[in-house]
């Protein structure tokens, strides 16, 4: 039995796949020359003959996924979050997006976290893209155990997905298990005093955050939302309503973003002070993650810092 909590999110998905596999023969799985990368090796060497090694051809990837999956597979697409995003966008738009195919697209290395390999390889903009498409699920899970609901839940749910995994290994979130609920936020812990809404890797500092928050008495909510699209507006109004503050954390580019679609939910029903941390229109250099991560202020201490910020400005609208 695999100890999901000891890999990376990437690793996580390279092993569910294979005990997925095992039990449904339509389950194919396509690659971009990044097996050994994003981890779908794993599949490979289990069923050679329901691999398809594309080479350095994203558009004949997701082109063929559509493809296996108008003949009723369930095929699985990976690469770097990057080019997923990016090389192919229009074979997603046209081929998966518009006919609602069920294919599902899951990329790794996404956000900065790939540090070393620079800008070039760095998915900043990869979820405000594929939240523009319609029919499309977005999914960017916390942890690794979350990633393996996220992968099943994505085999069990007819219809286009994405998936936004990492590079590096992350700390666990859900150490007792995880029950994922498409489309709804999990609320990692209760508060009154200020809200904390956070997705992908910056759960785990989101929580950091409001363990240092509650040492200086503030209460302090926190919601996973690792289902971007469709985003579960009933819990930001909810927490607006219990809280009054909201701080959003993303290891995405701040336009198009999760700050950018709870502002949105927010200005339309329940306004209410608010900070987003995330990148802030630009591109990143080449470093270490937590250098880059350092550098534009996502970190835990940065969102403790937003979260008092923003509860003063509640008080003084009081």
């Amino acid at each position: 039995m695999t100890n999901y909590a000891d890999l990376s999110t990437r690793e996580a998905y390279g092993k569910i796949l294979v005990e997925l596999g095992q039990g449904n023969n339509d389950i194919v799985v396509l690659d971009a020359d990044l097996s050994r990368s994003t981890m779908t090796k794993f599949f490979a060497q289990a069923f050679p003959e329901r691999f398809i090694q594309c080479g350095l051809a994203e558009q004949n990837m997701i082109s063929i996924a559509a493809g296996l999956a108008s003949c009723g597979k369930i095929p699985f697409a990976s690469t770097f979050a990057v080019f997923a995003s990016s090389r192919c966008f229009d074979q997603v738009r046209m081929c998966v997006a518009q006919p609602k195919m069920n294919v599902k697209i899951v990329a790794t290395h996404g956000g900065i976290t790939v540090g070393e390999d620079g800008s070039s390889h760095q998915a900043i903009e990869d979820i405000a893209l594929y939240c523009s498409l319609p029919n499309l699920t977005v999914i960017a899970p916390s942890d690794s155990i979350e990633t393996v609901e996220a992968i099943k839940t994505a085999v069990l749910t007819k219809g286009p997905f994405y998936i936004r995994l990492g590079r590096p290994k992350t700390p666990v979130i859900y150490t007792g298990g995880c029950k994922f609920n498409l489309g709804k936020a999990d609320v990692l812990k209760d508060g009154v005093d200020v809200t904390i809404i956070a997705t992908g890797i910056m759960v785990a500092r989101a929580r950091e955050a409001s363990a240092k928050l509650s040492q200086s008495g503030i209460n302090c909510r926190v919601l996973n939302m690792s289902t971007l699209k469709p985003l579960d507006s009933q819990s930001i109004i909810e927490a607006a309503q219990i809280t009054g503050a909201i701080v959003t954390a993303e290891e995405h580019l701040l336009h198009g973003g999760l700050g950018s679609m709870v502002a949105q939910v927010l200005a339309g029903n329940i306004p209410a002070p608010m900070i987003s941390l995330g990148i802030n229109d630009t591109y990143c250099k080449s470093g270490k993650p937590e250098e880059l991560l350092e550098i534009h202020g996502l970190t835990s201490e940065n969102i403790e810092k937003a979260a008092k910020e923003v509860l003063t400005r509640k008080l003084l609208n009081d």
